[in-house]
């Protein structure tokens, strides 16, 4: 994965999450109070933005550590982990539907495979790249 579509990546996800965060606050904030969604609304921020940050991170260390190929874990875990946990919680919030709280789990798998990709990428580069 290249270093410039991670921070790019982190980039449109990180103004994602800026934009759905204010929208819940200012614009959504009394129809999720009335649902009694706030609290899941923004558990879905926080992680988003969380997340996003995450890739930047990997972005910046992708650009330090080329040769740290075994990364591109940690890049797919924290996207999809975005895509299906934050993802899934915002329509629940929106939509009501609730069987979409049967998938958010799958989002947080791959957040935590995110992660461990990352630790993953750093254990299997050669002592040489470190």
């Amino acid at each position: 994965m290249k270093p410039t579509t991670i921070i790019q990546t982190a980039a449109i996800f990180g103004a994602i999450a800026v934009g759905v965060g204010a929208f819940g606050a200012h614009g959504l904030k009394s129809m999720l109070e009335a649902s009694g969604r706030l609290e899941t609304f923004e558990t879905a921020v926080k992680y988003h933005f969380y997340h996003s940050l995450a890739l930047f991170g990997l972005g910046i260390l992708a650009f330090v550590k080329p040769k740290w190929k075994k990364l591109s874990l940690s890049f797919w875990g924290f996207t999809i982990g975005i895509l299906i946990f934050s993802g899934s919680l915002y329509v629940l919030c929106l939509s009501g539907i609730t069987w979409l709280g049967a998938i958010t789990p799958l989002g947080g798998v791959a957040f935590i495979l995110g992660w461990l990709g990352l630790f993953w990428g750093t254990i299997s580069a050669k002592q040489s790249e470190i």
